[in-house]
């Protein structure tokens, strides 16, 4: 694929540039008069180029993998988009039931799976907060008795514990959310799945966070709390910190992971890559007919700024990125709730990503649909476990049951 074949002159750029800043047109405007889109405009420089069209890296997708019959049950918490519902469902999970607080991301699961369970708004409540009511409903469903053969599944939300989520704001203000466990919304959530854990008595349990939690966990609060599943016979595998481009995603995450099981076998943690993921052919797949690829309209002020960055290079005004193909597109990010979600600036087009492209980087599947505004897809396509990473992680979970 030639990255620069479609592209415009420097010269012709200026050109545009200069015409939408002196007349005061929109640019997208301008592009779309001239049959041009913003993919049509280039930067500066596009280091390695040569090197770059030798490259013959090629990511794993969720789609190229093996996917198995489903024969083990799951429940998802904390479900997002499904990311985990995803891989564990690839893997050979039957995914009876999700539970998700944000009706968009309901609306999300159920368009994807019509026929799938869904505890959440706006026909139930998804708040694993009310304990005795979510555990009515999921009892209705999966039963209780002695323990649930199946899979417990989830990544409470890690706002509370997130470095990321809090850059832009002072320790000192109102605003600043990373208060761990002494978040009064969020930050005793993972003591409330793991409630669920201790009365259904699942055969095998994953938890996800980010790695920030673990500046919280001084006090032990997180090991004392799983130390008690123990006289449930469960065996509890050590907090794993990993990077998930060591795993085949195309994307820096740090994550840190803990799972409990309950069966005679011991648990192998996949066996990382000897090398992380490249971002570079995320970016020469087609787009043709795919969906939740809106792309934002840059003013001419924003592009002649973008245009000048170099690989890995920051637009400080913007506080975005351009991308480094050679390198793991650094972490996607989700955006808050009720703000505008934001992406990292294509390497190739001094643009920002598209939700599918950020979706890509996930390792989202290209027939996964998005619902809700653009903004709020930026927040579930951020917010997931890659898929691809919950599929290797459910494969080694799977042997042991």
């Amino acid at each position: 694929m030639d990255i620069l074949s479609n592209k415009l002159s420097l010269s012709e750029q200026e050109r545009i540039l200069t015409e939408s800043h002196n007349s005061k047109i929109p640019l997208a405007s301008i592009l779309a008069k001239k049959g041009l889109s913003y993919d049509s405009l280039r930067y500066r420089e596009y280091p390695n180029m040569e090197q770059l069209q030798l490259a013959q890296d090629s990511n794993e997708t969720i789609d190229e993998v093996k996917m198995y019959k489903p024969s083990i049950p799951a429940v998802s918490f904390f479900s997002g988009a499904g990311g985990l519902d995803i891989g564990f469902e690839y893997a050979g999970f039957n995914n009876i039931v999700s539970i998700e607080f944000n009706e968009v991301f309901c609306n999300t699961l159920r368009k994807n799976n019509p026929s799938k369970i869904v505890l959440g708004p706006p026909t139930s409540s998804g708040d694993v907060r009310k304990r005795e009511v979510i555990s009515t409903l999921l009892q209705d469903i999966i039963g209780k008795g002695s323990g649930f053969d199946g899979v417990f599944h989830g990544g409470p939300p890690c706002q509370p514990f997130s470095i990321a989520a809090n850059q832009r704001f002072s320790k000192n203000g109102s605003n600043f959310k990373r208060q761990g466990f002494n978040d009064e919304n969020k930050g005793e959530l993972i003591f409330d799945y793991l409630w669920y854990i201790r009365e259904f008595k699942p055969k095998a349990f994953l938890i996800e966070n980010v790695a920030g939690i673990e500046d919280f966990n001084r006090d032990n609060k997180i090991k004392n709390a799983l130390d008690a599943l123990t006289s449930l016979g469960y065996d509890i595998h050590p907090p794993r910190i990993i990077n998930a481009a060591n795993y085949g995603v195309p994307q820096n995450r740090i994550r840190w992971l803990i799972i409990g099981t309950r069966t005679k076998k011991n648990l192998i943690l996949p066996k990382p890559n000897a090398h992380v993921t490249s971002c570079f052919s995320t970016f020469t797949r087609s787009l043709i007919d795919v969906k939740n690829h809106q792309t934002r309209e840059h003013t001419a002020e924003s592009i002649s700024r973008y245009m000048l960055l170099s690989y890995g290079a920051r637009d400080k005004l913007g506080r975005v990125d351009r991308l480094n193909p050679y390198l793991p597109s650094k972490t996607v990010i989700a955006g808050g709730t009720k703000g505008g979600g934001r992406s990292h600036l294509h390497p190739y087009s001094p643009r920002t990503l598209s939700v599918r492209e950020s979706a890509r980087l996930q390792t989202f599947p290209d027939s996964y649909i998005f619902t809700g505004s653009t903004a709020r897809q930026f927040t579930q396509a951020g917010n997931a476990v890659p898929p691809l990473l919950a599929y290797k992680i459910a494969l080694q979970m799977k042997k042991c049951l």
